[in-house]
């Protein structure tokens, strides 16, 4: 593969296949939207951090972050993917705006993490990764933002922390879980580590 000189283009850009997989992994964060909200407040509870958690577990931090920007972009476009079918500006805005960011950059901490334990892939120090990424670093940016929009920062504090707090550790594991499964199965490099296998062959 070294001496393959479309190599390193093949694996540096997109192929279908990376594509594809960001594409699934989009639908997935909206099929996890609508169906599994729960209504508390200005920010409804989802299944969709763990979609986030998963997309980067799986995918490495180059395509799980670009499946959740796809997913993003999408909505801004004004399609319905949020919960209660909202799409368009006003959700980035509002108080769920900063959450919306917050997985942008959770999810390239936790593909960034998930790529330095390549090509073994383990339940506990995956379960901590989706906990800083999934969980610590969505709140540092949606709970201040909340807190800004709303004007109460009491009411952000409780509404993203002891609210949602036991329902996405539960979705840390449960990804944690899932991708373990799935590495077992079927190993699938993230992109960033497949790179660095072609770059040192």
């Amino acid at each position: 593969m070294a001496n393959d000189p479309t190599s390193s283009v093949r694996y540096r850009g997109l192929t279908a296949r990376d594509a594809a997989l960001i594409a699934v992994f989009a639908a997935l964060l909206a099929v996890l939207s609508m169906p599994f909200s729960i209504p508390v407040g200005p920010v409804p509870i989802t299944l969709q951090t763990l979609g986030v958690m998963l997309a980067s577990s799986l995918l490495g931090a180059k395509r799980g972050t670009l499946a959740v920007l796809t997913f993003l972009a999408l909505t801004l476009a004004g399609l319905p993917l949020l919960p209660g079918g909202r799409g368009g500006l006003a959700p980035f805005l509002g108080p769920t705006g900063g959450y919306l960011l917050g997985w942008v950059v959770g999810a390239l901490v936790i593909g960034l993490l998930a790529q330095r334990m390549m090509p073994r892939y383990r339940f506990w120090p995956g379960l901590g990764i989706n906990i800083l990424g999934g969980i610590v670093v969505v709140y540092l940016v949606g709970v201040p933002w909340s807190a800004v929009v709303l004007g109460d920062e009491l009411l952000a504090a409780v509404v993203g922390v002891y609210l949602f707090l036991p329902g996405d550790l539960a979705k840390a594991v449960l990804a944690a879980g899932i991708a373990a499964a799935v590495y077992r199965a079927y190993p699938i490099p993230p992109a960033g580590r497949r790179v660095a296998e072609e770059t040192a062959a």
